[in-house]
């Protein structure tokens, strides 16, 4: 079976959704996590906190060079993803659709890379 990464992306700035909302989305997103658990295509997931409390480590000439902040400069930010085990494309797409459902945003889904053979 293939792995999937689903980002979930937030846009900074925009406003938090009212405290029900919120509280609807996490029980939502629970139940999902708890149905992908059952039919055995969870890995992983996470919420991430705020872009803001990022830190960027770059190797140069054998330094390390720390910057506060994200990496890019972009108003859009993954907020949170799942790590799926999915036997094909289509079939992670069918989970990011309810993943969209639960988090009430978008997901991207991207597959990852096979291992080089050895």
């Amino acid at each position: 079976m293939n792995q999937y990464l689903l980002t979930v992306h937030s846009v900074e700035g925009q406003p938090m959704p009212p405290k029900d909302a919120m509280t609807k989305m996490y029980a939502d997103v629970s139940a999902f996590n708890e149905t992908m658990r059952a039919k055995g295509v969870w890995v992983f997931a996470g919420g991430l906190h705020p872009p803001s409390s990022a830190t960027v480590v770059r190797a140069k000439d054998g330094q390390f060079i720390l910057t506060d902040g994200p990496f890019s400069e972009a108003k859009e930010h993954v907020g949170g993803f799942w790590v799926i085990k999915a036997p094909d494309l289509d079939a992670a797409l069918e989970w990011a659709k309810k993943a969209s459902v639960a988090c009430g945003g978008p997901v991207e889904v991207r597959p990852f890379q096979e291992p080089p053979a050895s």
